[in-house]
């Protein structure tokens, strides 16, 4: 029943979460399969523009075509795939087997700013004719290019709905408006890289219809990377003397916000080169506005008749990666330099501002003032002949299985219109009837050593309602009241508007949280280990089922509702009945390998101790916990010694720590002993964490929080190291941290949607 080791990188609750999607997912695969004689295919329209989408664009589209029993795929090809110039690179799409449903000349020669506008414009002429023709379900729009922004107004225009790939991504150029105007026309994104995930999130975009998938491109460059015939590849188009490692890809493309200062880097760039004396493969520039002017400097310089220089318009995409793998060096400002270089650890020069903006290895050499010649000579010098370590930065190859299985889930019933996920500004006094009805809400479960614990909880830590009964002795006992209790909190909910998405259950002792099983119990709670506490619960309530101990539950709480907002490590420390407690680290739990760690209460602070329930001796619990201090005052009191001037004692009441606290509060010197050296137990532990997992906050919880705060303070000030005495002990302002931790799985589980 219990796994006895997990990675301890992995989260376990993360892990059942996944396991529930992929159960969710096979089922309705099943249906999928069962349903699919009957649905229609959907139809998709892939539009490419140039040479450089094509090659994000062609490994999608092989995988549309071997589904064809799921897909009806249409190809649309225009802008420079289809100039002489550029190398009529519509007949690569052609020779990869690919029917071309229709070609588009939509390119105004001149290569300037008026051209590209104008360029702009006759696309947005001519494709309303295709795309009312083809009817596409959806559009596949690539990247950040002009011909892009046009096909993406077109297909928002007639309601047509669009998957865009690689936004979010930032490259410090006019094609960043471009790319961010397509995210806003389109209704559906597949990105790269998480960073560019976050930034279409902060630009309201519907984090359900984002995919983060990696580059398509990766697909195939990482699993053609190493192909036995790279070298008859390379001397193909750089003769038979070149050599593995030593010659260089040059590629640089005009910035068109800037477009005389980047015809004066290239001019440099040529000019090192030919000073660098290496074999050199170049291809020429798009078509942006700039690269007539780019292409007249390279033909002054004599590069395309010079013995070091091939000069090419354009390669195909398999071998142009085998070119760019085995290259020593990479140089110019275009996209491949820092994205598909950077998995085979090809040495790069980015030149200017073109990509500064985007996520690079530390393959990448960044030559941002490009002002001189013998700038960009001293960056080859450093840069040829190097290896950096491989970067999946943008992908790790399997980006196109989760694009087709992203078109699978798009529902065509759905609404068309898109909606933003502004952030909240201010209350609307307007309401809606889905949030005056329902309130989105977890179940949560207390297991202590006394009482039995459910509780309806809000998506805001609002405690809706609780429920209190006394533990039974019993397993059979405890499991039939825990059911009980459970099913009528989920009654109760539909009469206070509340939906509950899942059940969060917190008990003492170690808990295997990825499997809901509690592996070994307190001595607090009997007949409670080896018990499998999701399967019953989840069974009767078809409800996903999240378990851990008390101590973490407790810090899942302060990191969700109290001081751990928004702090990445800290520790808590619950001090009650017993001690015990969570560490977060860098915003996840930490478990342990057999699931023992947190187990702060037994900390060892004194080889000679008293003797702990855990069968030890000198742990901070047999010193500092509820019950240790509970055992203290009843020795002084049988001794006549707890009792002072005007502590209020009843004959028949109980003796516990609370008269222990008191009684030093009115002078008793042998009670404050006793409570002094309870704080020096526990300050030493706390100081041992500091030094081990070195936290920036220390949270108290439980009913002897507020005593413990001030000395333990003042310990660690006396004896953590210097570079630890900052670091703040707060007291817990959750009034139930252990129904509210339970709650937090829930919460942050059931409410995520993943693709």
């Amino acid at each position: 029943m219990e796994r006895q080791r997990v990675s301890m990188w992995i989260n376990p609750h993360e892990l059942y979460f996944l396991r529930m999607q992929r159960a969710k997912e096979k089922m309705e695969r099943t249906d999928m399969e069962d349903n699919n004689q009957g649905q229609r295919k959907l139809r998709v329209c892939v539009a490419t523009c140039n040479r450089a989408d094509y090659s994000k664009l062609a490994p999608i589209m092989s995988g549309i075509k071997k589904q064809a029993e799921e897909f009806e795929l249409e190809v649309v090809v225009l802008g420079s795939h289809l100039i002489d110039d550029y190398g009529n690179t519509f007949r690569m799409i052609e020779q990869d087997d690919f029917d071309i449903g229709s070609k588009l000349h939509t390119i105004v020669r001149g290569e300037d700013e008026a051209a590209m506008v104008e360029s702009v414009g006759l696309a947005l002429v001519k494709l309303p004719d295709v795309l009312q023709r083809l009817r596409p379900d959806i559009l596949i729009v690539h990247g950040d290019r002009f011909d892009a922004l046009a096909l993406a107004t077109a297909a928002a225009l007639m309601n047509i709905r669009i998957l865009h790939l690689e936004g979010g991504e930032v490259s410090g150029t006019i094609d960043d408006s471009i790319r961010h105007s397509i995210t806003k026309l389109a209704h559906y994104h597949a990105c790269c890289t998480r960073r560019a995930e976050q930034h279409l999130i902060a630009m309201c975009e519907d984090h359900s219809r984002i995919l983060l998938a990696g580059c398509p491109s990766y697909d195939k460059l990482l699993s053609t990377n190493h192909r036995d015939d790279h070298m008859d590849i390379i001397k193909s188009w750089l003769g038979d003397k070149v050599q593995d490692r030593d010659y260089i890809v040059a590629l640089q493309h005009p910035v068109t916000t800037d477009i005389q200062h980047s015809i004066k880097i290239y001019g440099l760039m040529l000019d090192a080169l030919l000073s660098f004396n290496k074999k050199t493969l170049i291809l020429f520039p798009n078509i942006d506005a700039g690269s007539k002017e780019m292409v007249r400097v390279m033909r002054k310089k004599g590069i395309e008749q010079h013995p070091n220089f091939r000069a090419v318009k354009h390669i195909p995409f398999e071998q142009f990666i085998q070119l760019v793998c085995h290259a020593g060096c990479m140089i110019g400002n275009s996209s491949c330099g820092v994205r598909e270089a950077g998995a085979f650890g090809t040495p790069v020069i980015n030149l200017g501002t073109r990509q500064t903006g985007r996520e690079t290895g530390e393959n990448v050499l960044h030559v941002r003032d490009a002002d001189t010649q013998n700038k960009v000579y001293h960056a080859l010098e450093l840069q040829f002949g190097k290896r950096y370590p491989c970067s999946k930065i943008y992908g790790d190859g399997n980006a196109v299985p989760r694009i087709l299985k992203f078109l699978r889930t798009i529902d065509l019933d759905e609404p068309l219109q898109k909606t933003f996920c502004f952030p909240i500004v201010k209350d609307s006094i307007s309401q809606d009837i889905d949030h005056i009805l329902e309130t989105q809400s977890a179940l949560a479960v207390d297991l202590g050593g006394t009482n039995l614990r459910v509780a309806i909880v809000s998506m805001r830590g609002k405690i809706v309602k609780k429920y209190t009964q006394p533990n039974p002795k019993k397993y059979e006992d405890r499991m039939q009241l825990i059911l009980k209790m459970c099913i009528d909190a989920t009654r109760d909910a539909v009469c206070l508007n509340c939906r509950i998405l899942g059940v969060g259950v917190s008990t003492g002792g170690r808990v295997n949280p990825q499997e809901g099983v509690v592996v070994h119990s307190t001595k607090l709670i009997q007949e409670w280990s080896s018990v499998d506490l999701r399967t019953p619960i989840a069974d009767v309530l078809q409800l996903p089922v999240w378990v851990d101990n008390d101590g973490n539950c407790a810090a899942l709480a302060e990191r969700k509702f109290g001081h751990g907002k928004g702090v990445e490590d800290f520790v808590t420390v619950i001090t009650g009945t017993g001690i015990g407690g969570g560490i977060i680290h860098q915003n996840e739990l930490i478990y342990g390998s057999t699931f023992c760690a947190a187990e702060l209460g037994h900390i060892m602070v004194s080889l000679e101790g008293p003797e702990c329930s855990c069968g030890g001796r000198g742990c901070i619990e047999a010193y500092a916990s509820g019950m240790a201090l509970q055992k203290e005052a009843k020795r002084l009191h049988d001794g006549d010694m707890l009792n002072v001037d005007g502590m209020d004692m009843k004959l028949t009441e109980p003796i516990t720590a609370a008269h222990l606290i008191n009684a030093a509060r009115l002078g008793n010197c042998k009670a404050d002993a006793v409570l002094n050296k309870a704080s020096v137990a526990l300050g030493v532990g706390i100081v041992n964490m500091l030094h081990i997992v070195n936290p920036s906050l220390v949270i108290l919880s439980g009913i002897l929080a507020s005593y413990y705060q001030a000395p333990v303070q003042h310990i660690i000030s006396e004896r953590v190291l210097d570079s630890a005495k900052n670091i703040k002990v707060v007291t817990s302002e959750l009034e139930e941290p252990a129904l509210l931790g339970a709650a937090s799985m829930v919460l942050d589980y059931a409410t995520r949607r993943t693709y």
